[in-house]
């Protein structure tokens, strides 16, 4: 009497199956999306931390590749370099330290549209007189520009 032990009798043999050599990149994706809507949600928070209503106009903006600075004019009549605050007379000797006395670096003049013509002259005047010759207002683009 002979009886087959290997295979026991009547059950079935369970076939093995082959691991999965495909990367599941779900988990990739749904990191990559989190980390798109975080850096959408901070990127415009990066910008110069000096609150400004600037005025309006329809002028293109300047490419460069060298990162200007920026003096900023707030609506109480503040004066900022960077994100410092600044007086007048003090204005001309923190651009020189900054520039590294190189007056060929490129300033961004950026004034509240509350602030009077006269006074964004003045800051331009000083800024010029003292040998910086590329500086440039920033306005915001109409809404209805071409």
């Amino acid at each position: 009497m002979g009886a087959d032990l290997q295979h026991g009798g009547s059950r079935r043999r369970r076939r093995s199956r082959a691991p999965i050599s495909q990367i599941n990149v779900t988990p990739f994706v749904d990191v990559m999306l989190v980390l798109l809507v975080i850096f959408m949600i901070t990127a415009p928070l990066l910008t110069v931390g000096v609150q400004v209503d600037l005025p309006k106009t329809e002028a293109g903006p300047i490419s460069g590749d060298d990162e200007p600075l920026s003096i900023s004019i707030t609506k109480d009549n503040v004066l900022y370099l960077q994100e410092t605050e600044v007086a007048l007379p003090d204005l001309v000797p923190k651009l020189m330290a900054i520039s590294e006395r190189r007056t060929d670096v490129r300033i961004f003049l950026r004034a509240d549209a509350a602030i009077p013509y006269g006074r964004v002259m003045e800051v331009m005047g000083t800024v010029n007189r003292a040998g910086f010759k590329k500086v440039a207002l920033v306005t915001k683009l109409e809404t209805g520009a071409k």
